[in-house]
């Protein structure tokens, strides 16, 4: 049977853990801290749980720089549904504070008492200029944007660039900014993009210059990081909302992280607002659960929130924090940009055998997608690739205990996930499976 340290895992998620954090994970889930108690057993409302809540915070705006008190400040919250939820529960936070905004207007110019004069206005202007703005460049903003049109209707829904129509039907790029059709920011709910794409190996080289600036008037910049969450610096304040779950960089399933920008949560409406409108506005009312007013109010443990799940993930940040100091999370940005270019180098440097998917400028550093060609004195169609070669890749690599390398069903082919516990050494294992299956296979 072999160790820990003898495997590399390069699954796509659940994810990797580092092996100290999995050791002492392993012993508060039996007795934590000599409580005699495991951690998952304890009240989610104790003492215990607020420290690990509080410790998950603190590492966290640490390594973001995430401003918690003052104008610009930020909540941290933990929430339950995963990124699918986020899915959702963006839409809908996003569509009330958009009308929360235009009824407060409504009220200062119409006049207090004027309630039904001020639902006719609201109702008017979500008809009229009501837009959800989506860049889909893969398959988990794609389903974002479907859900979108499945609450609130797909009139609202633009999708302001599908990266498909620039590549044949697939995804694989990510179109010149120049090229998106992005609604007027003063009429727009929210912008919104999948950060990193895990199914198609596709990662936003930068944030979008067309986004920034945006001011409380304009539409919420939301980005889901869910698979390249605390592996590169970004600038928070650029952001309205921040989501990702846990199981790809942080911890594992059942944790939500979500950053949100504080003034945002005091713009909630009033759900009998929002009932008078659902003749042209269905769905805008989130499950409490996902209120995320509500569950800021109740410092995320508003219901019962999987305390151990989250001391994982605090342990997973108190190590970013102590490994990188004062490079914060910049410290693990050069880390996973120097694996990620080992292996892509490797794929570059034997381009007869190997294909990366993505167009280069956009390859993802956490989601490496490449496929396998036919031999050169094959008689392979052109452009098909080699199913045969991949599966004997994929067979060879396992018995060098490189595991989970298979790409999505989707898209087929390899995927190796570079995420933040993938170890240097274990990029380097791939890198000389790499060498060698094109040299003899």
């Amino acid at each position: 049977m072999p160790s820990r340290e003898e495997i590399s895992y390069f699954g796509a998620g659940p994810a990797p853990l580092p092996t100290p954090v999995i050791e002492q994970s392993a012993e508060a889930l039996v007795n934590f801290e000599n409580t005699g108690l495991g951690l998952s057993e304890i009240s989610h409302r104790s003492p215990t749980a607020n420290k690990v809540l509080a410790d998950a915070k603190s590492a966290l705006s640490t390594l973001y720089d995430i401003p918690l008190e003052g104008d610009d400040a930020y909540e941290i919250l933990f929430m339950q549904g995963g990124g699918t939820g986020e899915f959702s529960a963006s839409v809908q936070a996003c569509v009330g504070w958009w009308v929360e905004r235009r009824r407060r207007r409504a009220v200062a110019e119409l006049g207090e008492g004027k309630d039904a004069e001020v639902v006719e206005r609201v109702r008017k202007e979500i008809k009229e200029e009501l837009k959800l703005d989506y860049l889909v460049t893969g398959s988990w903003s794609l389903k974002a944007s479907q859900e979108a049109a499945r609450l609130i209707g797909s009139n609202y829904v633009n999708v302001a660039v599908d990266a498909r129509k620039s590549n044949n039907g697939k995804f694989g790029v990510i179109p010149a900014e120049s090229e998106w059709n992005l609604s007027d920011s003063k009429k727009s709910a929210m912008s919104y993009w999948c950060d990193n794409e895990t199914v198609d190996g596709v990662e936003f080289p930068k944030f979008p210059d067309c986004l920034k600036g945006r001011t409380e008037d304009d539409g919420v910049v939301v980005a889901d990081m869910s698979s390249n969450f605390v592996s590169r610096k970004i600038n928070v304040r650029d952001y309205g909302m921040i989501f990702g779950g846990a199981q790809k960089n942080l911890g594992i399933a059942g944790i939500t992280v979500i950053i949100v920008r504080k003034s945002l949560l005091a713009l909630t409406p009033a759900p009998t607002f929002l009932q008078q409108l659902s003749d042209v506005l269905p769905s805008a009312i989130p499950p409490v659960v996902f209120d995320f007013a509500t569950i800021a109010k109740n410092n995320s443990l508003y219901n019962t929130l999987p305390i151990f799940n989250l001391y994982v993930a605090t342990l997973v940040l108190q190590s970013l924090v102590s490994t990188f100091a004062e490079k914060k999370v910049g410290g693990q940005e050069e880390l996973a940009n120097r694996k990620a270019s080992l292996i892509y180098e490797a794929l570059d440097q034997y381009s007869d055998t190997y294909h990366v998917v993505p167009d280069k400028s956009i390859r993802s550093r956490m989601n490496i997608c490449f496929r396998i060609k036919p031999k050169a004195d094959s008689n392979a169609e052109p452009g098909k690739w080699d199913e045969a070669r991949e599966k004997e890749f994929l067979a060879s690599a396992e018995k060098k205990n490189l595991m989970g390398l298979k790409g999505h069903r989707s898209v087929g082919g390899m995927r190796a996930s570079n995420y933040n516990a993938v170890s240097l050494t274990s990029a380097e294992k791939l890198v000389a499976h790499l060498v060698e299956f094109a040299a003899t296979s």
